[in-house]
Parts: structure tokens; sequence; C-alpha cells
């Protein structure tokens, strides 16, 4: 019925590509088959005990469970002003340059919402987390794609990726007003050293753009590496604004309470736009995040060597069945090549054969934009037994699938 009323903004949007894999993995789960599922960044750990208690005792307090600020209760805005100024040396003022949002998803596109005029032009590295692309194009707003080049190390070719973005700008029809960055990066785990934000604000300031970072993967890092933020940089808060979420550091995905930082004009706009559109998040949420950010931090590091423990197990144990992966420097990701023998497939199809064959769940790159083809996200969730069986299945299904395709 009414055929003619159209809802253009969604039926404008491609297919979902996770959704083919979800819905898969849903239906075989459901039939009670044992799939060991790699698809997703969900943490499979507990939220640690602490900040649970801290919700817990919260919630039974008279008085937290009404509406809250929808910038934030003020004792949440301090914690992230502290948590900055403890990891960054980074000062802040909690009213204008930090907004607590429900999670970093929902944060994107309100920003991107508050921000994009039609037709206007954000610059997004590839492949990429799918919002940060389609927050702006949602919003009414154009992409302009940038491949980020790295080596197989997974450290970025900075030079590179300054050469291609000074290259959109002198080429395109319509300036770009904002240029997103996303290291530690998803799905890629590639990246960046701190020359790199230094680079990127003088560029910003030079070319009069805002930039949109986003960290939400940086207190995983292992080997010595310390991922930077941008707000690190003298003059950074004059051109940019960075996100982080609780959802990988404490195993808090499902709490759903991310924020952003820095710019007083865009951090501005997203604290007008959210007074139009919610009322916060449930304050004993807020109240535990207080907790996460400010309390114990033995926690963040227990989480980031179990990370860098798995993705050791998973190289040693895919290596057995002759497909070798590097290890990087950062995320609860591992990104890899599939093997040679399956390109022909294409990374979607790898993906729905795999699990179709032997009930293991991966990301296919070509999720990411066209330019993660080739590639699959493997995500850190599952325990060394679990990837040791991964690893026999997979190696039977490219005994099975390799044959085929030669």
């Amino acid at each position: 019925m009414f055929d003619e009323i159209r809802f253009n903004r969604v039926d404008n949007l491609p297919k979902y590509v996770f959704a083919e894999i979800n819905d898969i993995k849903a239906q075989m789960k459901k039939d009670g088959q044992d799939v060991i599922d790699f698809s997703m960044g969900n943490p499979d750990q507990d939220t640690p005990e602490h900040i649970v208690d801290a919700l817990v005792d919260s919630a039974r307090t008279p008085g937290t469970h009404g509406y809250s600020p929808s910038q934030g209760i003020p004792e949440v805005l301090d914690a992230i002003a502290s948590w900055y100024k403890d990891r960054y040396g980074v000062n802040l003022d909690t009213k204008t340059q930090t907004v607590a949002t429900i999670g970093s998803k929902d944060g994107y596109s309100h920003l991107a919402y508050a921000v994009t005029n039609p037709g206007g032009v954000a610059v997004v590295p590839t492949p990429t987390y799918p919002i940060h692309t389609y927050s702006f194009i949602l919003a009414g707003g154009a992409v302009e794609d940038l491949k980020i080049k790295f080596d197989e190390n997974y450290n970025v070719d900075e030079d590179d990726f300054f050469d291609k973005l000074t290259h959109i700008f002198d080429t395109a029809h319509v300036k770009p007003k904002y240029v997103l960055v996303n290291f530690p990066h998803n799905p890629t785990s590639a990246t960046v050293t701190p020359n790199f934000y230094k680079r990127l604000v003088a560029m910003a300031k030079e070319r009069r753009f805002y930039i949109i970072s986003d960290i939400a993967y940086g207190d995983i890092s292992f080997g010595g590496y310390k991922t930077p933020s941008i707000m690190e940089v003298e003059g950074a808060l004059d051109v940019a604004v960075e996100s982080f979420t609780v959802s990988k550091s404490y195993n808090m995905a499902g709490w759903r309470i991310g924020f952003f930082v820095g710019n007083k004009k865009l951090i501005g706009a997203l604290v007008k736009l959210k007074s139009w559109l919610d009322y916060g998040m449930f304050t004993p949420i807020q109240k535990a995040t207080v907790e996460a950010l400010t309390g114990d931090q033995t926690c963040v590091d227990e989480i980031t060597g179990r990370y860098n423990h798995r993705q050791d197990v998973l190289i040693e144990e895919f290596a057995k069945i002759g497909w070798n992966i590097k290890k990087n420097k950062a995320s609860m990701f591992s990104w890899a090549k599939i093997p040679d023998c399956v390109q022909e497939m294409g990374t979607l199809e790898f993906c729905k054969r795999l699990l179709e064959q032997e009930a293991v769940a991966m990301s296919p790159g070509v999720g990411f934009g066209d330019d993660g083809e080739g590639y699959v996200r493997i995500a850190l969730i599952q325990d060394d037994a679990r990837m040791e069986d991964a690893a026999q299945r997979i190696g039977r299904f490219l005994e099975n699938n390799c044959k085929e395709e030669n």
C-alpha cells in the first residue's frame, strides 16, 4: 500500500554485506551448529567486576533512573577530561570540549548529521568501517575515498597518504570540509606515528578543513607501540575532534557509551543536535564509565595482553595450514590476505562457503569497501582451543576448495 511513498534515504543504501554472513550464521546457530565466530569485534570476556559494581551501586541509588543530560553527566565529562590528561597530557574544558555519546557509532551519525551540508564532501581512508562513510552519506553529503597504503608490518606509508590527500584537494570540484582518520585502523589494524598528526593538523590549517579522528582501539597496542592522539599536537583543538569508546578497552561493547573531545565548534554542534534527539544515557552506565576511566587500569593491561596472546596463537595455528599472517601492533583484529588458491572466489563468497561448509565465520574484506577485496578481518575473540579447532576446519576447507578451484 502507498507504493508512491518512498524512503529515498534508506532505498539508496547498498545492501549491507555483513548481513549475508550474519543471516547464514544466525540460522546455523539456530539449527544447533557449532559456529566459531571471528566476524565481529564483540569482546567475549566479561566487563571487569569493579565497573559492574559501580553500575549496580548507582542503579540502587535513589534519583538515578530519570533522564540525564544529553551531553553527559558532569562526572563522566570530568572523567573523560581526566583520561585525556593522564594518557596524553591534554587539557580539556569539560563544558565545551567533551561530550558523551551512545556509543561511537551513534556519535558519528549524529556528528555527521550536525555538520554536513547538502553535497558537502568528507575524505575517508579506505577500506573503512562502514559508519565512517555512511554517516556522511546519510546526512546528505558525499565521500571521497583515499586508499591507505601500508607495509607488511601494518605501518602506514604516511608520505603516500599525504600525496593522495594533496591530490584530492588540488583536483576536487567541491573542496572537502572534513578528513576522517582512524588509527589503529579498522579493519586493517594499520598504525601511524605521532608525526602523522602533526602533518595533518598543519595541512588542515593550510587547506581549511576539520579533522575527525577515531582511536577506538587506542588502548589495545603491543610490542612497545603506543597509539598517538591527534590532541597531543599543538593547535589540534583549533581543527580537530577525536572519539574513543569504552567498548574495547573495558569489555563494555553492549553498554553503548563513547565520547568525543576537541574543537569547540564541532563539539558544540554535536551537543546541540543531541539536545534535540536524545535524553542522554542511563545514569548508572555513566557512573560505571567514570569508574572505568578513572579507576584501576590493570584490567586494560590484562585485556590488551589477552589480545596480544591470541594474535600469537592465531598466527601459529594458521601457519600450520599454510595461511601465513603477519603480526600487527594494535587492535583486536588480524587483517589477512586469503590464500591464493581461493582468491578467485572473492572474499564474500570465500566467507560464505567457509561458514556453510566448516562453520567458521569471518568478515569479508569487501564489506569494508572495494579496497578490502582479497582480505578478511579476523576478530581475536576466541580462546586458544577454539582457534586451534578453527585452523583445522579451515585447513580442511582449503584442501577441498583449492582442489575445486584447480
